[in-house]
């Protein structure tokens, strides 16, 4: 039983949960990251989003159970191996369904309302949308701006510059760029093979998407330093955006050079360059958006 609920909780995927870090984003940038009751708020709608992220991969991996056993690396994930078996994944699927809504919509009603339209985005990506070209990247990016969504209302903030939740969409439809160019390049010709949504791609095409989609996130970021509602001098913010243009540049050299990418979060959890970045965008956005 120990060893299944191991397989369970492998197979919620803990490490992708750093996704639902962009939930702080309101938190952040509206200057309450010190407010003990909005940080504890914002905590519990993250920790609820990285629950029902796990929901949805779990239902995920019991669609993609076959085709998952062909690909040179999901093979090896507890559904797909065989280590987990359905009908415990089908239990875990109940538990966490029944955790998370009720919990969501305690905290907010709103917020309960956006949990729920992010799995249902999520379940309609895993049933029909993901074969779909373009329109499953712009689904990954919907769920992006839907976690900042979340954490604009369980804070309860009246308005948040619409430029970063522009500059977060085409953040994230980059990252997702990225990820179909590396897998691409993983599987070469057996790409469609392995997931349909490759066969409507070509790498010349993603390469073109990329480079449109990384000017306009530059572009929108831009835009919002220029208009920080918060900031005491709004130019100051003009500061961060070194660091950002090279953490796009750096996550188009690894997808494009060094041919990694296919798990976005495992470059923020193990590339050196890019832990470096983000640290230091963070300190100096609080730096200045807090102490100038």
């Amino acid at each position: 039983m120990m060893t299944q609920f191991r397989m369970i909780l492998k197979s919620m995927r803990p490490r992708q949960w750093l996704k639902n870090i962009f939930v702080f984003a309101a938190l952040v940038f509206d200057g309450q990251l010190f407010s003990y009751r909005s940080f504890l708020t914002t905590s519990l709608a993250v920790l609820l989003f990285c629950l029902v992220s796990s929901l949805s991969y779990l239902i995920n991996d019991l669609v993609d159970i076959e085709a998952d056993r062909k690909h040179p690396k999901k093979q090896l994930r507890p559904l797909a191996s065989g280590e987990l078996s359905q009908k415990n994944a089908l239990i875990g699927v109940i538990i966490l369904a029944v955790v998370v809504f009720p919990a969501s919509f305690v905290l907010d009603l709103v917020f309960g309302l956006i949990i729920s339209a992010y799995f249902l985005l999520m379940v309609a990506y895993s049933m029909v949308l993901k074969r779909i070209p373009l329109l499953d990247v712009m689904v990954i990016a919907t769920g992006f701006v839907l976690r900042v969504a979340a954490g604009v209302v369980v804070i309860n903030i009246d308005m948040l510059s619409p430029w970063l939740f522009v500059a977060t969409t085409f953040l994230a439809l980059f990252i997702a760029l990225g990820k179909r160019r590396a897998e691409m390049s993983l599987l070469q010709d057996e790409a469609g093979n392995h997931r349909q949504v490759l066969q409507g791609y070509t790498k010349d095409f993603l390469d073109q998407l990329l480079t449109i989609v990384m000017s306009t996130t530059l572009m929108t970021y831009c835009l919002y330093t220029f208009s920080s509602p918060i900031a005491s001098n709004n130019q100051s913010m003009m500061l961060t955006i070194p660091f950002v243009i090279y953490g796009l540049f750096r996550y188009l050299y690894l997808i494009r050079i060094k041919r990694i990418g296919g798990a976005p979060e495992e470059i923020v959890l193990t590339d050196r360059h890019m832990q470096i970045t983000i640290t230091f965008w963070s300190l100096t956005v609080i730096l200045i958006l807090y102490f100038l």
